[in-house]
């Protein structure tokens, strides 16, 4: 089972939008270098939507080559068509990813029935473990805990990354599902409290630009230790919330850029963080012990 600091990685893009994979290699590393426990590759957070399935496909199986075993690589493959869930399913698998990400079916808004029939035609059709992934804010799509646990008992069907900010979901899950299914949050600002009531671990937009200090906070908080958890919490609470200025992942693209680590390149229809963000996301990263330049 995967558990800890699971950073949802961004696609680092050339000023034109190319994809920069020399940048790309550079991320990986120094994720590992900061104790990162697991990197998703080509997520939500990592533009999925704007990358055409040739690029989805060979972003994958070039994280998996740059990481050579280093960290565990899960492949965001979600899609709101089944037939193309499970076609990006098997090329990550293929790939030798770890595990899949698979965000709910966006836009076309299916039944709780139609959920778990996609979700159990993708795990049936492909032997990878795979992490269910319920954010109703940005697919409006909701997967009820009752879905969750018709599909807890599916073998490669591991977890959910819960990002509705709702303990009380998160602790209904827990309870339905059982020790053996993972719940990890999927929201910044509520997953220390979901680990320290047992959830498994973060997957995180924080921890892209402050991996240590998020590494170490689910620690603290897997293993109980609330004290610890919250002197830790307390340096990134203004970044948890500051990195969601503007939809993710513009705030917290443009912080990695600011850091010196990518180019500042995002595909349309998303823009470039608006200028009147830029000193509070200085002072957050600050805040968090993040170096960055004067503004």
């Amino acid at each position: 089972m995967f558990q800890g600091s699971i950073v949802a990685l961004v696609t680092p893009m050339h000023a034109g939008g190319a994809i920069d994979e020399g940048s790309l290699q550079r991320l990986i590393d120094f994720h590992i270098s900061q104790h990162s426990d697991a990197l998703v590759a080509v997520g939500t957070t990592g533009e999925s939507a704007t990358l055409d399935e040739h690029e989805h496909c060979h972003l994958i199986r070039r994280f998996v080559e740059m990481a050579a075993g280093r960290i565990p690589i899960i492949a965001g493959t979600g899609a709101n068509s089944t037939r193309e869930a499970i076609d990006l399913t098997r090329c990550a698998y293929e790939a030798g990813a770890d595990a899949c990400l698979l965000v709910t079916p966006y836009y076309n808004r299916p039944t709780q029935e139609g959920l778990y029939r996609h979700h159990l035609a993708i795990a049936e059709a492909v032997p990878v473990p795979q992490i269910l992934y319920n954010v109703p804010g940005r697919t409006a799509c909701d997967m009820l805990p009752e879905t969750v646990g018709r599909l807890a008992p599916v073998d490669n069907i591991i977890g959910i990354k819960e990002a509705t900010g709702s303990l009380e979901r998160a602790h209904d899950i827990m309870q339905r599902c059982g020790a053996d299914f993972a719940v990890y949050s999927g929201d910044d600002a509520t997953a220390m409290e979901l680990m320290l009531m047992g959830g498994k671990g973060n997957i995180s937009v924080t921890a892209n630009v402050a991996p240590a200090a998020m590494h170490e906070l689910c620690k603290a908080a897997m293993r109980g230790d609330r004290q610890a958890a919250e002197a830790i919490n307390t340096r990134l609470e203004i970044l948890h919330r500051t990195l969601f200025v503007e939809s993710n992942p513009i705030p917290v693209k443009w912080a990695l850029h600011e850091m010196g680590m990518i180019p500042p390149g995002i595909r349309l229809p998303l823009t470039t963080l608006a200028e009147r963000y830029h000193e509070s996301i200085r002072q957050a990263l600050r805040q968090a012990g993040v170096p960055v330049k004067a503004g």
